[in-house]
């Protein structure tokens, strides 16, 4: 690298150092306000079409925005779309606009100032997620939209009515519209930008794009012209938001510790017996220093199960019989791990695939699994599995962050007659290969892309099978997909609230994933903040933050 370059580039790396590290004044020598917080699993996009990742989407969530919106209650609310019609059938969805929208400030308007959104760029930002030459990972969120010779159909109708067709109905599409890849964007910075947009987003957020040194730092700062929301002229009450990519998350918490950082997300073992008591609560000790928040979090943990149907015996491959895969859902305790393992944080899994904070989570009507390690013996012996035989080993394959869970699980089916043996392998390396079905037993866990139990569901359809769709499974059976399709066409939420439950416990009953736990959100927040809520989905809102 060029010295001279590399100097300036120290220089100014300093300054923002300085300037959103320590405050700065702004002209009438007011302390500015900084959001402060660390993304260790960095951020590999600013561009809505790649908002996959949490990071990702935790980012885009403050520089762009979409038609509609979740608040923390999981109800969609207005965004900029004031309000909208469904027609009776399901099929057609009709947006009218807000007028008082506005693009950031870029050099690719007019004079650099941002001009007003219209419907005609959110035809342009939908039908740009599903161009294959995009190569956007939220291409299926359009699945059910109606298209004819590969144009889909979305209609501006004027610059203030935007329309949606559905190929048939599909309840859910609402809450998928709320996602971050259906953020509008504009057509002059992604001509001008290129694939380049990455890092110079222009959106229509309460924060907007300042600097991006990758891999060290990320600046937002407030978005002066951000639309009136909730008859708030003022959002957002921050000044900035600063966020740092330190990949230790050791370090991470001691800067929070330290109160550099103001907010912290989730917690690691290494350090969830300083913070936390063994009932999940805040160690007494940090109370006078800052506050956790916490709720149900839709995200159910489990162990996939590559289901064989090629026809093998089980003694071959033990995992083909679902009364083995039943006998590892009742072989080890689930409690336990919830109380020794996780401080209590959470669920145990002794229900379906569908988690705590959906309507159709039921503790009475889904037929689970418990621990039982007398059934689980007995189901072993219906497939010649006796006391004192050896049953061919199983591999169960997981990440180092997963390790001890893994281990005690394997602990306790090892006591009641398998032979499971543990692969730890690099989370990326895991994930392709589950997304490869190249795994037999493996870790993983569903977050919810939208509240709605079809998120799960669609974990079992035939028609997913992965990599083409989220079946890591490849499980497939002709009632579920027909309850499935049924589901997709029922606009009444009860009846198909009751569809849902069939489907899990036909999962449940054919044992193609054993449930962990039901997930919880934790935030850590220095006291000197307020405003920031917490939701299922545990989406990062800091439009309402102070400090």
């Amino acid at each position: 690298m060029n010295l001279k370059f590399r100097k300036k580039n120290i220089y100014k790396f300093i300054v923002i150092l300085i300037l959103f590290g320590c405050g700065v004044r702004d002209k009438n020598n007011g302390n500015k306000t900084v959001f402060k917080y660390n993304e260790a699993a960095g951020i590999s996009s600013l561009d809505p079409a790649f908002a996959k990742d949490q990071s990702n989407i935790w980012a885009c969530n403050q520089l762009f925005n979409g038609l509609v919106q979740f608040n923390d209650e999981m109800k969609i609310t207005p965004c900029i779309a004031k309000s909208w019609e469904i027609s009776d059938d399901g099929k057609n969805y009709k947006f009218y606009l807000r007028k008082d929208v506005f693009f950031h400030d870029n050099k690719v308007f007019e004079k650099g100032i941002g001009r007003k959104v219209n419907a005609f760029d959110f035809e342009y930002s939908f039908k740009r997620i599903v161009d294959q030459k995009v190569g956007s990972p939220g291409s299926w969120v359009f699945n059910y939209v109606e298209e004819n010779s590969g144009d889909y159909a979305f209609i501006a109708l004027n610059d203030s009515v935007f329309q949606i067709r559905l190929k048939q109905a599909f309840p859910p599409f609402l809450g998928i519209l709320a996602m971050q890849y259906c953020s509008v964007v504009p057509e002059e910075a992604i001509s001008f930008y290129g694939k380049d947009f990455r890092r110079n987003p222009v959106g229509t957020g309460s924060f907007e794009y300042k600097m991006w040194m990758e891999g060290i730092k990320l600046v937002f700062l407030k978005n002066e012209k951000y639309f009136e929301f909730d008859g708030d002229k003022r959002l957002p009450y921050l000044d900035a938001v600063a966020i740092t990519f330190l990949i230790d998350k050791q370090s991470a918490f001691l800067e929070f510790i330290l109160g550099n950082l103001d907010f912290m997300s989730g917690i690691d073992a290494r350090y969830k017996d300083e913070l936390l008591t063994k009932n999940g609560k805040l160690n007494p000790k940090y109370n006078d220093k800052f506050k956790l928040i916490t709720q149900p979090y839709l995200n159910t943990e489990y162990l996939g199960i590559l289901v064989d149907k090629s026809g093998k015996k089980a003694i071959k491959n033990p995992l083909s019989s679902k009364f083995v895969r039943q006998a590892i859902n009742y072989g080890f305790d689930r409690k336990k791990i919830m109380k020794y393992l996780r401080n209590n944080i959470g669920m145990p899994g002794n229900y379906g695939i569908i988690p705590k904070g959906l309507p159709a989570f039921d503790t009475t009507i889904i037929k689970g699994y418990s621990y039982n390690p007398d059934k689980a013996r007995q189901l072993l012996a219906k497939v010649g599995f006796s006391a004192g035989d050896e049953i061919p080993s199983i591999t169960l394959s997981t990440t180092a962050e997963y390790l001890d869970l893994c281990k005690f699980i394997q602990h306790q089916l090892n006591e009641i007659g398998f032979n499971i043996n543990i692969d730890v392998n690099p989370p990326a390396a895991l994930k392709e290969m589950k997304a490869q079905a190249k795994l037999n037993f493996f870790r993983s866990s569903w977050i919810a892309d939208y509240p709605d139990a079809e998120n799960y569901l669609s974990l079992f359809y035939s028609k997913n099978f992965c990599p083409h769709g989220p079946n890591y499974t490849h499980f497939s059976n002709p009632k579920f997909d027909f309850l499935y399709e049924q589901s997709q066409n029922e606009v009444s939420d009860s009846v198909r609230i009751s569809l849902y439950r069939k489907m899990d416990n036909l999962v449940m009953e054919e044992a193609p994933v054993v449930i962990l736990f039901y997930d919880q959100v934790l935030r850590f927040v220095q006291k000197d903040v307020t405003g920031l809520g917490s939701n299922p989905i545990n989406l990062l809102d800091l439009r309402y933050v102070r400090k």
